[in-house]
């Protein structure tokens, strides 16, 4: 029987000059240093303009998510570049809200507001 192995690399694509990254379940410090190093190097190296990150399969965020998304921003915004989120659910907007990271990401699908 043959098993596949998932990689972390799996979840990162560059699609017209855009990073999209799509988050684990669980994004935490098991997971944040890891997705860091990849999506720096794939931005660097690729000439990203934006990155995306989808949270559609998230379902626990902690405040290394943050941590992500501050450090993504710095990076790219130096290059005159956005970041964005998608698939948020309410948990994890309440937390960007209260970090203040909605200040510095847009989120592609819908308002910041919990209709």
């Amino acid at each position: 029987m043959e098993v596949k192995v998932k990689t972390l690399q799996e979840d990162f694509r560059v699609i017209d000059s855009c990073l999209c990254i799509r988050m684990p379940e669980e994004v935490d410090h098991h997971h944040a240093e890891e997705l860091s190093r990849i999506a720096d190097h794939i931005i660097l190296e690729e000439q990203v303009e934006n990155v995306l990150f989808d949270f559609e399969d998230t379902r626990f965020m902690d405040s290394s998510g943050i941590g992500i998304l501050i450090g993504r921003y710095r990076l790219i915004s130096c290059f005159g570049g956005k970041i964005y989120v998608s698939h948020t659910d309410r948990q994890i907007r309440r937390m960007m809200k209260m970090s203040g990271v909605q200040k510095i990401v847009e989120i592609a699908d819908g308002a910041w507001d919990d209709q």
